[in-house]
């Protein structure tokens, strides 16, 4: 029974954090994430995990599912419901994905700023050949040494 490609970017883990690709079974999430099957049921209902679903509508977990299970588990022993929940996990989502952004951002600006650096001297350098050549253009302009009187 496919899932997915294995192509399918959600499939693919992301460099910071755990793999999205679908592979475990409810029970198997339950014992792994230390939750009663129902429970994983009603965390759906609330949209607080979403596991992928096979085409018979069977439930698959990810690593990913994993550890956001195991963060509810966190925020209800921290005395929060499930309406906290998910707006604390939304929350920290953006933040992870603000993040990610951000750093994105600032690599392409750390490029940017060496390719202007490098370019500025490569002006630079091409403006000063372009001023010798003109001051050599105008008369009595060359201050090259010339070679005369050689035989």
């Amino acid at each position: 029974m496919p899932i997915r490609s294995p192509d399918d970017p959600a499939e693919q883990p992301r460099s910071d954090g755990p793999s999205r690709r679908p592979l475990y079974g409810i029970s198997v999430a339950a014992e792994l994430s230390g939750f009663a099957v129902g429970a994983l049921r009603l965390y759906e209902q609330h949209g607080l995990v979403a596991p992928t679903r096979t085409d018979g509508g069977t439930r698959r977990y990810s690593d990913f599912d994993i550890a956001r299970l195991r963060r509810v588990a966190e925020l209800i022993g921290d005395g929060v419901n499930l309406v906290g929940i998910g707006q604390i996990l939304a929350l920290e989502q953006r933040t992870a994905d603000l993040t990610h952004d951000n750093n994105q951002l600032t690599a392409r600006n750390d490029q940017l700023t060496a390719d202007n650096t490098r370019l500025s001297s490569e002006w630079r350098n091409a403006s000063a050949i372009g001023q010798r050549r003109d001051r050599e253009d105008q008369p009595g302009g060359d201050t090259r040494p010339r070679a005369t009187g050689c035989t």
